[in-house]
């Protein structure tokens, strides 16, 4: 517990206003203010460590085909160590792209049906610097309003103009561009999507929303982050399941870090946009290219799916049973068309205490709070994995189940505003 936790928010302003101009020991006091301000509201964020062995059933990870302690994964990594050492030695561009990161972009690119891939350190730079690279002031970008930061973030950085649209919704995506292109006209336009939405587990309707592109002659993003491993034949994405794979205006950002257990990111697309990106992508060129063990794990979970595409209906299968426990439990939980199925709570106080008990009692969920989700749309997410057990899904029931009478009680006793 942190000594913020224990004072008021009036004490930490009281104690921060006694500090005298000048003094450079309260050079960041308005820091502590902030912090007890995001403590008073449940918006605190505080590191988990997780232990070698934990016996925690896992619901918050992304480790959705359970692959990443595969032991193909891991002797794959391991071997990568031993050829090329630990780090990637460079930017791509320079020493960090080795035989794994090349091979592994071919076969990708191949599983996806697209032209080509480039590797980058992760799938937050990965949308990053695609965006910044292919938009600019002229440009327009139409944006879901449920799309991740990564892509918020990129469509800010790239300087072009924004049209945050209602979400899932080819209409509003094809008003934004008619206006835009009666009252103020674009050089470029582009659309940005998830293929499956990481809160809610939702689907785009990705086939709707190409055809919007094309009459407009935008160009249609898709992250894939939720998506490839879990959705579509064997596991190939919402794009490949929309008839959308190599479409010469459409371009795919997936990452490592989920179905693949490994991390990094990837962009897929035509040849001449990963030129472009070798090019000019910042994010790439002056970013420590992935390491090369990294790449390797992300190789051997590829072909373990490849292998095994009843993986990817394994882990549907599993989110609808977590749904069904959730549902039986009285808990108000989203369906689910990926690995992941919400709680919605509401209050991020409640939110916090659920997920604080649900680790109490050996079973650790996600919590996600504003600025990760609207305020009065706390929620617990509950991710699915290929390999969960029937005990598993015993236990989980048994402390879904627990939620609402732990909620009362909480309210009914010191309240949640104290939590």
């Amino acid at each position: 517990m942190s000594e913020l936790a224990s004072e008021s928010l009036d004490t930490v302003r009281e104690r921060v206003a006694e500090h005298r101009q000048g003094d450079a020991s309260g050079m960041w006091d308005w820091l502590l203010v902030r912090a007890a301000e995001r403590e008073a509201a449940g918006l605190r964020r505080r590191l988990w460590t997780r232990e070698a062995g934990h016996a925690l059933v896992d619901l918050a990870g992304n480790d959705y085909l359970g692959l990443s302690g595969h032991p193909r994964v891991r002797a794959a990594a391991a071997a990568a160590v031993a050829t090329w050492g630990v780090g990637s030695t460079g930017s791509r561009l320079v020493t960090g792209t080795t035989a794994e990161h090349t091979g592994f972009e071919r076969e990708l690119a191949a599983f996806l049906g697209a032209e080509a891939a480039l590797v980058f350190s992760s799938g937050y730079l990965a949308n990053l610097g695609l965006v910044t690279a292919l938009a600019g002031p002229e440009d327009l970008l139409v944006s879901d309003a449920l799309n991740h930061a990564s892509v918020i973030d990129a469509c800010r950085l790239s300087g072009a103009r924004r049209a945050v649209v209602e979400h899932c919704s080819p209409l509003a995506v094809d008003r934004a561009l008619t206006a835009a292109r009666e009252f103020q006209p674009y050089r470029r336009a582009y659309v940005l999507t998830e293929s499956v939405f990481s809160v809610d587990g939702d689907v785009a309707p990705l086939a709707e929303l190409a055809a919007v592109c094309r009459r407009h002659g935008a160009a249609l993003l898709i992250d894939e982050a939720h998506g490839v491993g879990v959705h579509g034949p064997g596991g190939r994405g919402g794009a490949y399941a929309a008839g959308l794979a190599g479409a010469p205006d459409v371009v795919l950002t997936v990452t490592l870090s989920k179905s693949f257990g490994s991390q990094g990111g990837v962009v897929l697309g035509p040849r001449a946009v990963i030129d472009h990106l070798i090019d000019t992508a910042r994010g790439f060129i002056f970013d420590t290219a992935l390491a090369p063990a990294s790449v390797a794990g992300a190789r051997a979970a590829l072909e373990l799916l490849r292998q095994e595409p009843m993986l990817a209906e394994r882990v549907h299968a599993n989110a609808l049973r977590l749904h069904e426990l959730a549902t039986e439990a009285g808990l108000p939980a989203t369906a689910p068309s990926g690995a992941v199925t919400s709680v919605v709570l509401g209050r991020a106080e409640r939110t916090l205490a659920a997920a604080r008990m649900c680790a109490e009692h050996g079973v650790r969920v996600g919590c996600f709070r504003p600025p990760s989700v609207p305020d009065g749309r706390s929620r617990l997410r509950l991710t699915a994995r290929a390999d969960l057990s029937a005990s598993d899904f015993a236990r989980v029931s048994t402390v879904l189940h627990r939620i609402p009478a732990q909620l009362v009680q909480t309210n009914a006793g010191r309240g949640l505003d104290n939590i």
